[in-house]
């Protein structure tokens, strides 16, 4: 994918990254992302969750959303996502850094509308989070589709960046009895908690059981 203007990374350039598989990494393992655009005189931003199938990614929120409305009706969109995986301490605080692994996506959304459409689209959001989830909970109504807005946004001008790594520390600090190197982090769940009311007829379901995002996969229906 060729930068433009906008997608072009240009603070610490040699960890920019436009390759569609690189972007379209980073997009699968995340699910939260923030996307912004202006409207109402002033610069709105939200965190929602998303869901990718193919060149789109589908983003949902109520319909009256302030980011979601200005962007069906024109706004230009950006999306952004994160994952962070280590705190990078130096041995001066001035170069404490995080590897991360980001994408930035730029354009205009196109307005899902048809309740078939729409459904689909949020089932790849819902299956995007925990694989197979929708095949175990009752749909959206036709009053639920309504009250939600889901547009999609091609990945067509979009850029990754990455930090991997230890500190980059001056010289002459490095001979200080500072520790130094990288704490990792990662996304991992713990046991499922059943719901107070839930029957004890109604076990736990194949989507806990089976290999997911979280930290590795494997049965989450136990401690």
């Amino acid at each position: 994918m060729e930068p433009t203007p906008r997608s072009q990374v240009r603070r610490q350039r040699d960890r920019g990254d436009y390759r569609r598989e690189t972007i379209d990494a980073i997009l699968d393992e995340g699910f939260v992302c923030h996307i912004a655009c202006a409207a109402h005189g002033t610069v709105w931003m939200i965190p929602t969750t998303y869901g990718r199938a193919g060149d789109r990614v589908y983003i949902h929120g109520a319909a009256a959303n302030h980011v979601l409305e200005a962007a069906r009706a024109g706004a230009e969109l950006t999306m952004t996502v994160t994952l962070v995986d280590g705190l990078v301490l130096a041995r001066s605080t001035f170069h404490h850094s995080v590897n991360y692994r980001s994408v930035t996506l730029f354009g205009t959304v196109t307005d899902i509308t048809d309740p078939v459409e729409k459904e689909a689209a949020l089932a790849c959001i819902v299956d995007h989070i925990l694989p197979g989830r929708t095949g175990e909970a009752r749909p959206p109504s036709p009053v639920e589709l309504t009250r939600t807005r889901v547009v999609s946004l091609e990945i067509a001008e979009a850029s990754a960046k990455v930090r991997t790594g230890g500190p980059v520390d001056d010289e002459e600090d490095l001979a200080l009895p500072v520790w130094a190197g990288v704490l990792p982090l990662g996304q991992s769940a713990g046991a499922a908690q059943p719901d107070l009311d839930h029957p004890p007829s109604v076990g736990p379901p194949p989507s806990l059981r089976q290999p997911t995002r979280w930290g590795g996969g494997g049965d989450r229906t136990a401690g």
